[in-house]
Order: C-alpha cells, then sequence, then structure tokens
C-alpha cells in the first residue's frame, strides 16, 4: 500500500505541475518572445544537463543496446511529439480549453489497452467514447469564434489531440520498459534522443533569439517549464507508472482543467462560461464511464 500511495501522491504532483504549466506556457506564448521548438529545446538541454548530472552519482545502470532503440521510440512518442505539439498547441488555444481537451487521455488510453492487450471494449467504454467526444465537438463548436488570441482554433484543437493520443500511447505502450530501469537511468536517454532529434529544427531559432529582450517574469516561467514541468515532473511520471496502471495514471489528467482554470482566471487570462463547464462535465463524464467500465471487467 505505501508503493501505491507514493505512485498517486507522485502523479498527482505532476499533474499539478501541468497545471500550472498550461497557464505559464500560455504567457509565454502571449510574450512572443520565443518559438515553440526552441522553447522545447531548451526544455531538452536543461533536463538532460540535470539527469546525467545526478546519474555521475549514482550506480552505474547497463542499457542494453535492444533497449537503446525502444527508449529512442519512447523519446518520440513521450516527449518530443507531445511537448511539441502542446507548444504550439498553446499559441492557438486557451488555457482551459487546453485543460479540458487533456482530459481525453483515459479514452485513448482505452484503445491502445483494446488493441495491444486486448482488453475488451464493453457498452459503457463505448458509451463513454461517445460522451466524451461529444464534449470535444461542443467545445470545437462554441470556441472558434471572432475574438483573436483569446479563441481556440480548429489547428490549435488537433494539436491538441495528437499530444493527448501520444502521451497516452507512452503511457500504455513503454511501462514494461520504464519498469526495468531507474527513473534517472531512463529519462537521462529519453532527454538526450529527444534533444538530438530537436536540434536540427530549432539551432536557426536558437543563434537568433534574443533572449536579453525576453521580459524578467517570461524568464522566471521558462525556468519554471525546464526544471519543474521538464525535469521534475517528467522524474515523477515514470515512478508513479511502476506504481500504477496506466489508465489510474492518466486519470489524474483531472487536476490539470481544475489547477488551469483557478489560476487563469485568477490571473485574467481567460474566463469561464457555461460551454466550457458543459464540455468538461461531457468529457470528465465519459472519461468516468470508461474507468469504471475497466474496473468492473477487471
Amino acid at each position: 500500500m505505501s508503493e501505491k500511495l507514493a505512485g498517486h501522491l507522485a502523479i498527482a504532483a505532476t499533474y499539478t505541475i501541468f497545471g500550472l504549466n498550461i497557464v505559464f506556457c500560455k504567457d509565454i506564448a502571449n510574450a512572443e518572445a520565443i518559438s515553440p521548438i526552441v522553447l522545447f529545446t531548451l526544455r531538452a538541454i536543461g533536463a538532460s544537463a540535470l539527469f546525467w548530472i545526478i546519474s555521475f552519482f549514482l550506480p552505474k545502470e547497463r542499457v542494453s543496446p535492444a533497449d537503446m532503440f525502444k527508449i529512442a521510440a519512447a523519446s518520440v512518442v513521450g516527449l518530443f511529439i507531445p511537448q511539441l505539439t502542446f507548444l504550439m498547441a498553446i499559441t492557438m488555444s486557451t488555457s482551459i480549453d487546453t485543460a479540458i481537451l487533456g482530459t481525453l487521455g483515459p479514452i485513448f488510453t482505452m484503445f491502445f489497452a483494446y488493441f495491444f492487450l486486448k482488453e475488451p471494449i464493453t457498452g459503457k467504454k463505448a458509451g463513454g467514447v461517445v460522451l466524451s467526444f461529444a464534449g470535444v465537438i461542443f467545445l470545437i463548436l462554441n470556441s472558434v469564434h471572432a475574438g483573436g488570441a483569446a479563441a481556440t482554433s480548429p489547428l490549435g484543437i488537433a494539436l491538441l489531440l495528437l499530444n493527448c493520443l501520444s502521451f497516452s500511447l507512452y503511457l500504455g505502450l513503454f511501462r514494461p520498459l520504464i519498469s526495468r530501469y531507474s527513473v534517472v537511468s531512463f529519462m537521462k536517454w529519453m532527454f538526450l534522443f529527444s534533444l538530438l532529434l530537436s536540434l536540427p529544427f530549432s539551432a536557426r531559432g536558437l543563434l537568433s533569439t534574443d533572449f536579453a529582450a525576453i521580459p524578467v517574469n517570461v524568464r522566471w516561467e521558462i525556468g519554471y517549464l525546464i526544471f519543474f514541468a521538464t525535469f521534475v515532473a517528467y522524474f515523477l511520471i515514470p515512478f508513479g507508472q511502476k506504481r500504477l496502471r496506466p489508465t489510474l495514471v492518466s486519470m489524474y489528467t483531472y487536476l490539470q482543467p481544475i489547477i488551469a482554470a483557478v489560476v487563469s482566471i485568477s490571473a485574467g487570462m481567460d474566463s469561464l462560461n457555461w460551454q466550457k463547464i458543459l464540455s468538461t462535465i461531457l468529457i470528465v463524464g465519459g472519461v468516468i464511464l470508461v474507468s469504471r467500465s475497466r474496473a468492473a471487467a477487471r
């Protein structure tokens, strides 16, 4: 029980960090001081450096050559695609809409469990999928309007769906691989691979970005992204994954819209209306149906 409790605490802390991350990323995007791919590379540089430095003070752990290719694939699915699509999408969507769409993770996890683990899709699961996607469609129809930066665009929603799909695949597919290695050993290679993958796309931007012109508050927010939303969060995720089922891990995405809504509304960055509340009820209600069905099937 203590192991499971530690897993719950780790994942709860992770998605609390991610909830704040949504608001800070939106503020960074509004400042237009740094491009999404450059920001991703900075996060990868910071996390890679921290994980590799820590690894020098821990017992050396050998990663088999066969697993190295799998870790590279995991870095693409679990880091490069989710983080980059998120940083791109945040420029095209509001903080609350971003958090609402993030709650679809358990739905995607259900599909991956069906294809990879052969878990049946019951009536409750199918009903949950229909209910959640009805919420997504309702959100789309009520978010895309004339409103400048306050509107959520169709491309932003598509990128957020890709973000959620990719990270759900990572949670469901790579758990056995994660369990074979320590958190530090696994993540130092994950971030190194994602850094190498991003450099061809970000090298020119890194050289041309005027870092001195970035406002002080935005620098602090970038620092939060690098240390907490990247290093700390991705340290806690595999820690929790070893102790909890993938679907249970993804259920903690419900924390994101609550935290993002409270912070962004308090800061005057977003507003809450009945359409967003109804969309949240539909999406979360669908996910609860799916999760209850899976629990019953077990």
